[in-house]
């Protein structure tokens, strides 16, 4: 299931964004519930992130994955965000249920958001 597209705000068409994907996947099921209640942390905080384009989320329950999709003004403010609670906290609180997770960054352009899941998902492949 993919949560839908969540435009922060309008982008420039001719701008140039940072993308960002993440693969995060859990160890165990009994960590759904506590991973979704950091999520739903972390999506109210990337809403009152200044640098902030838009975001989404897919979960695969059964399989315990996870892939988040943002786009950001810049990796200054990518990196403001994920040093910042509740978002830190989260990742301190949930590496030891992890699995090997992945991250991938590319530059688009304002024209191309909201970014198809299908293309990001092969950027990291």
């Amino acid at each position: 299931m993919d949560t839908p597209w969540k435009m922060l705000v309008s982008p420039e068409k001719d701008r140039e964004y940072l993308a960002l994907l993440s693969y995060l996947p859990l160890n165990r099921y009994s960590q759904i519930p506590l991973f979704m209640r950091y999520s739903m942390g972390i999506m109210k905080q990337i809403a009152g992130s200044p640098g902030a384009i838009g975001y989404s989320m897919r979960a695969k329950l059964l399989s315990r994955r996870f892939w988040t999709l943002s786009v950001w003004e810049n990796s200054a403010a990518l990196m403001e965000f994920v040093s910042k609670a509740p978002h830190s906290e989260s990742m301190k609180a949930m590496a030891p249920f992890m699995g090997h997770t992945k991250f991938t960054q590319w530059k688009v352009v304002g024209s191309a958001l909201p970014l198809p899941w299908d293309e990001a998902i092969r950027r990291m492949s």
